[in-house]
């Protein structure tokens, strides 16, 4: 069984994200509902944003280009969608 792709965001997402939690008073799983995120990148990302340290985060990736971002996406619902179909299989 293959693993499910480590999902990449982009700048805009990783502010959007933070926004909705810090200035919106949205909670943080009810963000991460929302956004599609993991309640902990989230709550870390949250974290960082209030030591003023969100900048630093993912400063070691290079860039995404918004189809490398929106393919990394697809990868990884698709990586979901067989998952899932995997479970329903051995379910039946």
């Amino acid at each position: 069984m293959n693993r499910i792709p480590r999902a990449v965001y982009t700048k805009e997402h990783r502010d959007e994200a933070v926004k909705l939690v810090l200035t919106e008073g949205v909670g943080v799983s009810e963000a991460s509902r929302q956004l599609s995120i993991p309640v902990k990148t989230l709550a870390n990302r949250g974290r960082a944003a209030k030591a003023g340290k969100l900048k630093d985060v993912g400063r070691h990736r290079k860039p995404l280009t918004e189809v490398e971002a929106q393919l990394a996406r697809v990868k990884r619902e698709l990586a979901e969608v067989r998952q899932f179909a995997y479970q329903i299989k051995i379910n039946l």
